[in-house]
């Protein structure tokens, strides 16, 4: 049986997934027998809503933050096998959480669910929140959709929509809002913009003389396709300074606000949907931003394909703050800088490991290029002035591409030669000898096998002059010239043709590869003994 090395790409692709499917875990079983009990749904819904009007009205006993929480979610409605059908039937949009109990990320997200709950009803928004646990009740997840937890469902009049916004309770409140009616935010007044900006921190600002006509039209339609940053509109200059200070006078205007040193961008293309979307995904995240779970769908779809990752605790990565922001702002929409805390093992380690520094804890500064066929790494110190010049280096094109190596090791005495990334060149591709190269990894469940017979047949054909045997373990080393897939592999680099390795069979015995190199090295007087 071959083991199948993954390839970089595959390997981002994976990381990927994988942070994406932790949030859908599909589970398989039989549907459970229960005694379903009846919930008191709309009738106890309404009696909380009135509960805590009563309560933000100043006239209940103050809270502690664990009770806020239990009233807030009380406000999400429990659906179960008798009013799912009801429920539907009698409001126009209802976004589903579906659950289990014993579910990590249900529990993570319910919370945040909740919240958004609040502040929905708070906006007003025409929306039943509601919550199904999709363990206990397999018939309603199953005829709802519910395939994994957690699930997000929006239903428009009894039709479902899959959620694709983020997970945090402000996230789930706009992609909701836009979802309901409330695509663009409209400010009519100082106080209004005051206390929009205690709120919002990244959002895109539209001043128009008059909400109306086709420039208008395309900006409400970028705000109704976005998913993940609130749209605010204004038609007087003085509202438009209070959210854009730099803001000059004009009939129309579009631009970016975020909360950080780059915190201003305008807009200066045509009004177009799709060019104004394209504006914000090259505008939207700031100089550096820090990869988490949470954002790391959003981070790897990004247009911009020339990344910039900084592995590094947040001590170090403070110290390393401003003068990165200094570089990034000079490759703004060319280089997204991401900062990954070198602890987080879910997300560094998969990327380190592609870099041979799995283990490491000092500051790693590495980019990839070409949607992550190619991989770079900063081997100087991570100065202002080294790291500009292997950002501009690596827009350029003229950066070479990292190959991992191990140490050179001392091979003086030693039957088969051990082949690092480094001494590929000189100990294979340019040596004056043929060379029986076997390419292993360590997690190979074959390759102890193939390793042995290696051994053998390096006995076998010590008195030989002009063939060395040598192996090189793939996953602790690379070279551009070494494209392997399954291991063990066993290649034959002839003197006359090193471009073009023979591939021998592992299956084969120590005879049978012992008089195939025989046969294409046209080794004369070797007699293949009876023991092999």
């Amino acid at each position: 049986m071959f083991t199948r090395k993954p390839t970089l790409r595959f390997i981002y692709f994976l990381l990927t997934l994988v942070l994406v499917l932790s949030f859908n875990v599909v589970t398989e079983g039989s549907e459970a027998v229960l005694d379903d009990k009846e919930d008191d749904d709309l009738e106890a819904l309404l009696a909380v809503d009135e509960e805590v009007e009563q309560e933000a009205e100043g006239g209940g006993v103050k809270l502690s933050e664990a009770e806020v929480l239990t009233k807030a979610q009380r406000i999400v409605l429990e659906l179960n096998n008798h009013n799912t059908e009801r429920v539907f039937d009698g409001n126009e949009y209802v976004l589903v959480l579906g659950y289990a109990p014993w579910c990590p990320r249900s529990a993570e997200l319910m919370p945040h669910f909740a919240e958004a709950a609040t502040s929905l009803k708070e906006l007003g928004t025409p929306l039943l929140m509601a919550k199904l646990d999709a363990d206990r009740y397999p018939k309603s997840a199953s005829i709802l959709g519910v395939k994994g937890y957690p699930t997000l469902l929006l239903f428009v009049n009894g039709t479902s929509q899959a959620y694709s916004g983020g997970f945090t309770a402000d996230d789930i409140v706009l992609w909701a809002r836009k979802k309901t009616g409330t695509p663009v935010i409209r400010i009519s007044s100082v106080t209004a913009a005051e206390e929009f900006l205690k709120k919002y921190h990244t959002f895109v600002i539209g001043w128009f003389d008059k909400f109306e006509g086709p420039d208008y039209e395309e900006f409400v339609s970028a705000a109704k396709s976005d998913n993940e940053t609130q749209f605010v509109e204004v038609n007087k200059l003085e509202l438009a300074q209070v959210l854009y200070p730099d803001i000059k006078p004009t009939d129309r205007f579009v631009g970016i606000v975020k909360s950080e040193p780059e915190r201003y961008t305008a807009y200066d293309g045509a009004f177009a949907m799709n060019k104004i979307l394209e504006f914000l995904d090259y505008n939207k995240f700031p100089l550096v931003t820090k990869l988490t779970e949470m954002n790391s769908v959003r981070v790897y779809s990004s247009p911009i394909k020339l990344q910039v990752l900084v592995f590094a605790d947040m001590d170090d990565f403070n110290n390393l703050l401003d003068p990165l922001q200094n570089v990034a702002r000079s490759f703004k929409s060319k280089i997204m800088f991401i900062h990954v805390d070198i602890n987080d093992e879910n997300l560094a380690k998969p990327f380190l490991t592609l870099f041979g520094f799995e283990e490491s804890k000092n500051t790693v500064v590495a980019a990839f290029g070409n949607g992550m066929s190619s991989k770079y790494l900063l081997e100087s110190k991570p100065t202002q002035s080294n790291i500009e010049e292997f950002c501009n280096n690596l827009v350029q094109g003229s950066l070479s591409p990292y190959f991992k190596s191990q140490p050179i090791p001392d091979n003086t005495e030693a039957s088969v030669h051990v082949i690092v990334g480094k001494t590929f060149d000189d100990e294979i591709l340019s040596s004056k000898k043929d060379v029986l190269l076997e390419v292993f990894t360590p997690w190979c469940i074959n390759c102890e096998a193939t390793s042995k017979q290696v051994e053998k047949l390096a006995k076998h054909y010590k008195g030989s002059t002009n063939l060395i045997f040598a192996r090189i373990d793939a996953s602790a080393n690379e070279h551009p010239k070494l494209q392997v897939n399954d291991y063990p592999t066993l290649l034959l680099y002839r003197t006359n043709d090193k471009t073009n390795p023979i591939k021998l069979s592992t299956k084969s015995s120590l005879k049978e590869l012992a008089a195939s190199i025989n046969k294409l090295l046209k080794v004369k007087n070797q007699v293949v003994k009876d023991e092999l």
